[in-house]
């Protein structure tokens, strides 16, 4: 009776209003072609990066949403993955180099550059055909630095189906605090994170704050649809300075804001909701 009672609950929710199914139920299993997951390694630099697809049932092909985590990534939205493949997208995660157990140094530099190379990775036929990836539908999603990667990423593919970011974390504007804050904050996020420590980090982040501002790419963000998500996490301006100026640029931008963490954390199925509805927007063959 209370499971009866809690999806009646979430069913009548406005936020899943819109789908319900991909949020709460298992989609039927498609014997000839079921949902799996596929360990990658992704070219990039010269080492291989770590990667897991989680790809969506059905013969396919699939539109395909790249999640990119944040700094260092202890959120890495894999709920969002799944309820993406649910939803009948394929759904592929990676740790950039020198992070969670890719090999090389972490630098910041390298990770819209990391980005970049799973996405070029993805379009080629051979493992496009392999995963089940339509190459002319992919978009590409971030969280906080993710938000960032993708945001300094998308800039420059205006081939993206569309792009999110997810409480996003602009680099360049973290850079501009001064080098102890930067060094204190650098040091709460070293972990898992290779070849670096926070005055590396720090200097890093000081000396590329001009390059690294989002608002810089405006206009090549306006060539695709965009999706910006923030929360009451201190952050929430850097988003609101990208919505405005790629809506300035003449892009078409959504925004919704949330009053939860910079995790989400009690916020999950909102945010899967925000990301479904808007990704089925954009998933025309």
């Amino acid at each position: 009776m209370m499971r009866i009672v809690l999806l009646a609950l979430l069913l009548a929710s406005p936020v899943l209003a819109r789908a319900p199914v991909a949020l709460t139920m298992d989609p039927p299993r498609d014997a000839a072609h079921p949902a799996r997951m596929e360990v990658l390694h992704i070219p990039t630099g010269d080492v291989m990066i770590n990667g897991v697809g989680y790809l969506a049932s059905g013969a396919g092909p699939h539109p395909t949403l790249v999640i990119a985590h944040g700094w260092p990534g202890n959120e890495k939205n894999l709920d969002l993955a799944q309820a993406v493949r649910r939803a009948g997208w394929n759904a592929i995660t990676f740790n950039y180099r020198g992070s969670w157990g890719s090999p090389g140094s972490f630098r910041f530099a390298q990770v819209p550059q990391d980005t970049a190379a799973v996405l070029a990775y993805l379009r080629q036929p051979e493992v496009a055909a392999k995963l089940g990836i339509d190459p002319a539908r992919i978009a590409l999603a971030g969280h906080s630095m993710g938000g960032w990667s993708t945001a300094m990423t998308a800039a420059k593919d205006p081939a993206l189906l569309g792009a999110i970011t997810i409480s996003m974390g602009d680099m360049g504007t973290v850079g501009g605090m001064p080098r102890g804050d930067l060094v204190k904050r650098s040091a709460d996020n070293a972990e898992s994170l290779a070849g670096t420590n926070p005055e590396k980090m720090a200097d890093e982040l000081i000396a590329n704050a001009a390059a690294n501002r989002t608002v810089n790419g405006a206009a090549g963000l306006a060539k695709i649809p965009l999706l910006i998500l923030s929360s009451d996490d201190s952050l929430a301006p850097m988003s609101d300075a990208l919505a405005a100026a790629v809506r300035a640029a003449g892009g078409r931008v959504t925004t919704a804001h949330v009053a939860t963490d910079h995790s989400w954390s009690d916020a999950r199925l909102r945010l899967q909701g925000l990301v479904i509805d808007w990704l089925e927007t954009l998933n025309t063959p």
